[in-house]
């Protein structure tokens, strides 16, 4: 955990795992830099979750902390993603946060990204019980909307809700994880304990697309600001 006013940025997905890692680092004392995102060759999806920049832009606003982003293909993802923690390196911040829980690749992967970069990698919610991020979460007051699920997972009629306790009971239901920590679902965040306002978001003209095939086929529902 970062100490009184150190310095951190957030690799920031726009979903509820990577605003929980935030908000607990920031509860600590810490003072967030920026946030980072990477997008996708063209710059209109994040990669990650294939939001529309505008809305990650609409997040960081909410937060009143600066968005990072850069462009890649995955086959470029790494050493784009580690320029941006060099740039958050060479601006005085010494933690870079990161949202995962137990996926230790993951893990892995950040902190040898973080060490190229001169910076530490810092995971707030390693290792705790995944529904009790969930239930912690809620209770905080944050809001999330599904806005991606994995095809033999959970079914796409998800897509769009509001996550709450009911909701994920019907996650669990299904078979799939509380938290979609193994890529079940994926959410955006709405509103927040760090947000100064939320933000209103509502279906796209692309509608629901998909992406991937068999157990990697993905519907990801188009949302844009009101």
């Amino acid at each position: 955990m970062t100490g009184l006013d150190t310095p951190f940025i957030t690799s920031w997905s726009g979903g509820k795992d990577s605003a929980l890692a935030f908000h607990r680092i920031r509860r600590a004392g810490g003072r967030p830099t920026a946030i980072l995102n990477v997008l996708d060759e063209t710059g209109e999806r994040t990669r990650s979750h294939g939001l529309r920049p505008e809305v990650v832009q609409a997040q960081a606003a909410a937060l009143g902390v600066p968005l990072w982003t850069a462009n890649a293909s995955w086959a470029a993802y790494e050493p784009k993603f580690t320029a941006l923690l060099a740039r958050a390196a060479g601006a005085g911040a010494t933690r870079a946060v990161f949202g995962d829980i137990d996926l230790q690749a993951h893990r892995d992967w950040e902190e040898q990204v973080c060490a190229a970069a001169g910076i530490t990698a810092a995971l707030p919610l390693w290792l705790e019980p995944r529904r009790t991020l969930v239930d912690e979460l809620l209770g905080l007051g944050f809001r999330a909307r599904i806005v991606a699920v994995r095809e033999d997972a959970l079914p796409t009629a998800f897509l769009g809700r509001e996550l709450d306790a009911a909701l994920v009971g019907e996650i669990e239901a299904h078979g799939a994880d509380a938290c979609g920590e193994n890529g079940e679902y994926h959410t955006v965040l709405v509103d927040g304990p760090d947000f100064t306002h939320p933000l209103d978001l509502v279906p796209g003209p692309r509608g629901i697309h998909h992406t991937g095939e068999g157990s990697l086929r993905v519907a990801t529902l188009d949302l844009v600001l009101k």
